[in-house]
């Protein structure tokens, strides 16, 4: 199998995270799971452009308000709430291995401010091109999203790799013709990756594997067999063939 010319990545779980809600709720009284709960009930018109974030936000303060929150402490709440997130250091060092071997573009599930957070956390810069939900019109697990994706993308369904941390999502790519990866953790992420042959760079533990067949032809048998056994401590595969072989004078005159 070829390796893809294209990943596809999730950004939140995957590359970004954010601290746990937990403390916020505490400190206004929320039960735990209330910010997740309402927030997410109530995305779907902004993660699909219909309505902004700043608008998803004061729907968020709104039903806060209608769960007992005075309208201040609400407000309060959202705006501790409202955070830019971290990047997950080490998916990032595997997103430079991958660009030098390909493309790499992100496909979130996100409102109109994910440019700003981008731009804030430095991502903007670690990939190649950005698709949102809110500019194509439509959500992750929706096929659709992931046709809309590789339009905007100018690329092949075959040639592409697509990582997630929500096997929903991967398994709608899997409907388009895309080869869809569960990437739960940052094993899991580095097993697609490598398996794939998008690591193949020498970075991290371990040898580089060559990223394709390689000739060398030596005049003397002894330096050839001494070069296979370099490369083969490489991590290369080498075949070592006399140049006789190669030049029809020999029936099977062949080493290694």
């Amino acid at each position: 199998m070829s390796a893809p010319s294209l990943l596809l990545l999730d950004l939140d779980g995957v590359l970004r995270r954010f601290p746990a809600d937990e403390p916020i709720e505490d400190a206004f009284g929320l039960p735990h799971g209330t910010l997740a709960r309402v927030s997410f009930a109530l995305a779907g018109p902004a993660i699909a452009g219909r309505a902004t974030d700043d608008e998803w936000r004061a729907a968020v303060r709104e039903q806060l308000v209608g769960e007992g929150l005075s309208p201040a402490r609400a407000a309060d709440a959202v705006a501790a709430w409202t955070r830019t997130g971290e990047v997950v250091d080490e998916a990032l060092e595997l997103v430079r291995r991958v660009r030098k071997r390909c493309r790499v573009a992100l496909l979130s599930n996100a409102t109109d401010r994910l440019p700003r957070d981008l731009a804030a956390l430095g991502l903007d810069r670690e990939v190649d091109a950005v698709v949102s939900s809110a500019r194509i019109g439509v959500a992750k697990p929706s096929p659709e999203a992931f046709r809309r994706a590789l339009r905007v993308l100018q690329h092949s369904p075959s040639g592409t790799l697509f990582c997630d941390d929500n096997e929903v999502n991967t398994e709608a790519a899997r409907t388009v013709g895309i080869d869809a990866v569960h990437t739960p953790d940052f094993p899991s992420l580095h097993e697609a990756l490598a398996s794939r042959g998008l690591l193949d760079d020498g970075g991290g533990a371990g040898p580089a594997t060559a990223p394709g067949p390689l000739l060398l032809v030596l005049h003397d048998r002894d330096d050839a067999e001494e070069a296979a056994r370099e490369l083969d401590a490489a991590g290369w595969s080498p075949c070592a063939v006399h140049k006789d072989v190669l030049a029809g004078r020999y029936d099977g005159f062949v080493t290694d």
